[in-house]
């Protein structure tokens, strides 16, 4: 009969137990790179490793025997003497920072320190086990003082642009303010000439006395529109609730009262809803509206459309009449200040409301652009921050 086979029903083999000397653990300690060593409760070092002879360029028969105060700077010694009897006092072990001269400097060390106990359960002395993280620390230094730096140029050029901005200012308001003086001067003596010497004056007289009057009153709005775009580039934003389509219903009701004998449809789509600073949104609407009504007024049945669409799940939204409209081929001019697609004659303007809006609409974290065809109206398109909740597409 087959003697049963028998299998390894106690485990994983067991080895022989090998006893381990002194001569063991000290191969075992001088062979990591983390500093060991071990001193009594008088502080007197009993072992060290060779990484420790390495670093302080000590023998160890020279270190036994000795404490911290005869090798290191008073302040480290008290240091590290007191970092071994609180771990000898916690009877556990201390985690604790600390640091030792170095060839290139002070070096920082992560240490461990635990109390070794006789069979009484009483300390008799300390281990520690030191890791050097010197190249951290130095690299979180240099972080540190990197940004320290930045925040401080940051701080230093918002300084720059706030005196500039407020130099700006200034300089904006007096220049409105020694123009408008003879813009008045001019438009007082024009008007004057016109009243007193109609009689003496022919057609053409009145005519070019009346040119005056009108490049006088573009010049005050140009000014008024320049002061406007000054300001819309430095206010501050209040981001908050935005009603976009209770804001172009209140602009559309303002243009039709100073303009109440116009034909035109608006229609406005229902929940134009976002987030950003309403004044400033009120004046990008307001350009874009009065861009609207003023190209479609040569319609005899004008329209204007205010809504908005999702695009690659950004919500968009529009402006959009049945005027004049524009060559695309020219758009890439529309943004910039006083550039127009239209001569003056035929539609007013200073060339810089679209300007206003494009700096509104950045200073929000959007962007706007335009689709037209000459003859056949036009949409501007805009964008703004914002966290609204998906919503349906509009007309």
């Amino acid at each position: 009969m087959a003697e049963p086979v028998r299998g390894n029903l106690a485990g994983p083999p067991r080895y022989p137990s090998v006893p381990v000397g002194p001569d063991q653990l000290q191969a075992l300690v001088d062979h990591t790179s983390a500093v060991i060593y071990m001193r009594d409760l008088d502080g007197r070092y009993m072992v060290v490793n060779r990484e420790y002879e390495r670093l302080f360029h000590l023998r160890r028969e020279e270190i036994v025997g000795l404490t911290d105060h005869d090798l290191f700077p008073a302040e480290i010694a008290d240091e590290f003497r007191a970092n071994d009897l609180l771990a000898a006092s916690a009877g556990a072990p201390l985690h604790v920072e600390e640091v030792a001269p170095g060839n290139d400097g002070p070096h920082t060390y992560i240490t461990v320190k635990f109390p070794l106990l006789d069979a009484a359960g009483k300390p008799y002395a300390v281990c520690g086990i030191s890791t050097d993280i010197t190249a951290r620390k130095r690299a979180e230094e240099q972080v540190r003082q990197l940004n320290a730096e930045l925040e401080q140029r940051v701080r230093d050029r918002t300084a720059e642009l706030e005196a500039s901005a407020r130099e700006l200012d200034a300089f904006a308001y007096s220049v409105s303010h020694d123009l408008r003086a003879p813009l008045r001067s001019m438009h007082g003596f024009s008007e004057v000439l016109l009243a007193d010497y109609a009689g003496t004056l022919d057609d053409q007289g009145r005519e070019y006395l009346q040119r005056i009057q009108a490049n006088v009153t573009r010049m005050g709005r140009l000014i008024d529109d320049l002061l406007r775009l000054s300001r819309v580039t430095r206010t501050g934003l209040n981001r908050e609730r935005v009603d976009i389509g209770a804001q172009a219903a209140e602009i559309i009701d303002e243009l039709r009262g100073a303009e109440p004998g116009r034909c035109l449809q608006a229609v406005i789509a229902d929940d134009l809803v976002t987030t950003g600073d309403p004044h400033l949104i009120r004046l990008a609407l307001e350009n874009l509206l009065a861009n609207a009504w003023k190209f479609t007024g040569k319609r005899e049945q004008g329209t204007i459309g205010v809504g908005a669409v999702r695009q690659s799940g950004n919500q968009v939204f529009f402006v959009r009449d049945n005027g004049a409209g524009f060559d695309m081929a020219y758009a890439g001019k529309l943004f910039s200040p006083f550039q127009r697609l239209h001569p003056t004659s035929e539609f007013e303007g200073t060339g810089i409301g679209l300007a206003i809006v494009q700096r509104i609409l950045s200073r929000h974290g959007g962007r706007i652009w335009a689709e037209s065809e000459p003859g056949k109206g036009a949409t501007f398109f805009f964008t703004l921050t914002s966290d609204d909740p998906e919503w349906t597409d509009g007309p």
